[in-house]
């Protein structure tokens, strides 16, 4: 055991988050999001029974984000015309705020195609077991 490492990260997730430099992005997906076809070229780490917010919190304790580009973090925009809500975005910009120390200038969206064909570069994928819909959200690493 370690000290000051949340529970939820676990092993194979801490030793990709050393891997990772600067640059790099990693993509915490909801239950929906074909985390094996879209990371077939990336590490996919499963977290089943895991939501977003606890696993963005939990990743933002030990990754800093990227200040020298526009938007670290991106969210998957919605679908003109879906009638879906986001409230787990406003979750995500407190756990944003209040963990990763930044204001919620640093989160941007990302047209729903364009996610996906990021996603396909990102380092890796974590899949959650996320149930809100629109919950994947990308976070690009910065340095310490």
């Amino acid at each position: 055991m370690l000290k000051g490492i949340p529970k939820i990260l676990s092993p194979e997730l801490l030793k990709i988050l050393c891997e990772m430099g600067h640059g790099d992005r990693i993509v915490i997906a909801d239950g929906n999001f074909p985390s094996e076809s879209v990371g077939k070229n990336a590490k996919v780490i499963r977290a089943d029974g895991h939501g977003g917010c606890e696993m963005l919190e939990a990743i933002l304790t030990l990754l800093p984000l990227d200040p020298y580009v526009e938007k670290s973090v991106k969210l998957m925009q919605v679908m003109p015309g879906d009638p879906v809500e986001t409230p787990i975005w406003d979750k995500y910009a407190e756990i944003i705020d209040r963990v990763g120390g930044c204001s919620t200038d640093v989160i941007g969206e990302v047209e729903r195609m364009a996610f996906y064909e990021e996603a396909r570069s990102a380092y890796a994928i974590v899949a959650t077991s996320e149930s809100a819909l629109y919950a994947n959200i990308m976070l690009q690493k910065g340095v310490i």
